[in-house]
C-alpha cells in the first residue's frame, strides 16, 4: 500500500486538525498569542519530505526534514516556546498523523504496518532532534546577547552609583539573588559542556538556559529600572511632549498587558469612553505609567477584576484610574509605597515574582515630571485604586538656566 499518497492527499486537513490541537492544549501556553501561519510554520514541509520517506517509488528526502525542522526550531525559539511544549506540539503530531493513517494501515499487511510506523516514528524522532538543536542554538544566542546588554548597562550602573551611594546597599541586595542564579546556573552548563559534549542538547541543559535567560531579563529590568531612578534624581530625565491620540495609546497597552491578565484568567476591563480624544502629553512616559500600574493590580490579584478608566477631569486636566480587587494594601504600607524597592507584601510567592519594586518608585516620579498628582485608595482584601491626574498640556521641565531636561 502507498501510504505516501495517502498522506499528500490528508496533508492539509493533518495540518488543520494539528494546529487545532495545538491551540487547545493547556500546557502549550505560547500558541495562545500566535496566529494560525505562524503556530503552522513548516509543518507543510515536514510532512511532504515525510510522504517521500514513506514511498517506496520516490527518493527519499530527509533533508527537507532536516532543514524544516532547524527552521522549527529557531522560530520556536524567537516565539518565547518551553522546551516542553515543543515536545508535546511533536507529540499531538505524530498522534494526529497515525489518526488520518489508521483506517489504511488497519487494512495494510503486518509487513507494510511496521515499515509504515518504523519510518513515521523515525521522521518524526529526527524532527524532533534538529528542531531542539536549532531552539537551543537560538537560546544560546539570546543569552550571548542579553550578556552584552548586561554589560553596556553594568558600565553605565557603576557611572551613577560612583555619582550616588545612596541606594548601593538596597540595588546590591535585589542584585544578589538572580545574579547568583546566573552564575550557579552558566557554570553548571558549562562544566557538563566540557566533561559531556555530546549531551550538550539534552533538556536538563536546556532548562539550565532557560533558567539563565530568566535570572538574566530580571536583572536587566532591575538595572533598567533604577538606571530610570537615578535619571529622575540626577535631574537628566527629560519630558518630550506631542500630540497624542489617547484611545490608540490606551489600546496600544492594553494589548501588550492583556495575556498577563489572561495568564492569572482575570477579567480585563477597559472604560476610556470620557477619555479627551487627543492630549499633548510625552505618550512613553504615560505608557510607562501605565504599565506600571496595571502590572501591579494583576500580580497582587489572585482573582477577580482589573480595571482600567480613563476620563477627562477638567478643562486643564485628565484622569487615569488603574482599579483592582487584589490583596490590599495597609494604612501604613501606602505611606512608602512609593519608596525604592519598597514592597508592601511578605507572602514569599509574590516577593519571588518577577517584580523589581521599583514600579511605583518610577511611576511617582513620572507623574512629578509631569506637573501630575497621583493618589491611592486601598482596604486589605478588597483591592485598590490608583488614580493619575495629568494636565492635558504637558510642557517640558526647565532648570534655572532655562535648559530643558
Amino acid at each position: 500500500m502507498d501510504f505516501s499518497q495517502t498522506l499528500i492527499e490528508k496533508s492539509d486537513a493533518i495540518i488543520d486538525r494539528w494546529v487545532e490541537a495545538v491551540y487547545q492544549d493547556q500546557q502549550i501556553e505560547a500558541t495562545k498569542e500566535l496566529t494560525f501561519k505562524a503556530v503552522k510554520d513548516s509543518l507543510p514541509r515536514v510532512l511532504k519530505a515525510l510522504a517521500t520517506v514513506l514511498s517506496e517509488s520516490e527518493k527519499s528526502d530527509l533533508q527537507t526534514v532536516v532543514d524544516a525542522s532547524l527552521e522549527h526550531g529557531t522560530l520556536r525559539a524567537e516565539q518565547g516556546f518551553e522546551p516542553a511544549e515543543i515536545a508535546r506540539e511533536y507529540r499531538l503530531l505524530r498522534f494526529v498523523i497515525f489518526s488520518f493513517l489508521e483506517e489504511d494501515l488497519i487494512q495494510a499487511s503486518s509487513v507494510e504496518l511496521l515499515r509504515a510506523v518504523r519510518v513515521i516514528d523515525t521522521v518524526i524522532d529526527e524532527a524532533i532532534a534538529r528542531c531542539f538543536n536549532s531552539y537551543t542554538y537560538g537560546r544560546l544566542q539570546e543569552l550571548k546577547q542579553l550578556q552584552n546588554q548586561l554589560r553596556l548597562t553594568n558600565q553605565e550602573l557603576t557611572r551613577l552609583v560612583r555619582a550616588s551611594k545612596d541606594s548601593l546597599s538596597h540595588l546590591a541586595h535585589e542584585l544578589k539573588t538572580p545574579l547568583t542564579s546566573i552564575i550557579g546556573y552558566a557554570d553548571l552548563f558549562l562544566r557538563q559542556h566540557r566533561q559531556q559534549p555530546e549531551v550538550q542538547d539534552s533538556y536538563s541543559n536546556i532548562e539550565s538556559i532557560e533558567r539563565v535567560l530568566k535570572s538574566g531579563r530580571l536583572l536587566l529590568r532591575l538595572i533598567n529600572d533604577t538606571l530610570e531612578i537615578s535619571r529622575y534624581d540626577a535631574g537628566t530625565m527629560k519630558l518630550q511632549p506631542t500630540l497624542s491620540g489617547v484611545p490608540e495609546l490606551i489600546n496600544s497597552i492594553v494589548e501588550i498587558i492583556e495575556p498577563l491578565a489572561r495568564a492569572k484568567e482575570l477579567s480585563l476591563v477597559v472604560d476610556c469612553d470620557r477619555a479627551p480624544e487627543q492630549v499633548i502629553t510625552d505618550p512613553l512616559r504615560v505608557q510607562q505609567i501605565i504599565t506600571n500600574l496595571l502590572s501591579n493590580a494583576i500580580r497582587y490579584t489572585e482573582y477577580g477584576t482589573v480595571r482600567l478608566e480613563c476620563w477627562k477631569e477638567s478643562q486643564q486636566q485628565w484622569a487615569i484610574s488603574v482599579m483592582d480587587t487584589g490583596i490590599g494594601i495597609s494604612p501604613d504600607a501606602q505611606k512608602q509605597i512609593f519608596n525604592p524597592y519598597f514592597r508592601a507584601v511578605n507572602d514569599p510567592q509574590v516577593q519571588g515574582s518577577d517584580g523589581t519594586g521599583l514600579g511605583l518608585a518610577i511611576v511617582s516620579r513620572l507623574v512629578e515630571l509631569m506637573h501630575g498628582e497621583i493618589k491611592v485608595v486601598s482596604q486589605q482584601g478588597k483591592g485598590s485604586t490608583f488614580t493619575v491626574i495629568l494636565p492635558l498640556e504637558a510642557i517640558a521641565h526647565t532648570d534655572k538656566n532655562n535648559v530643558e531636561i
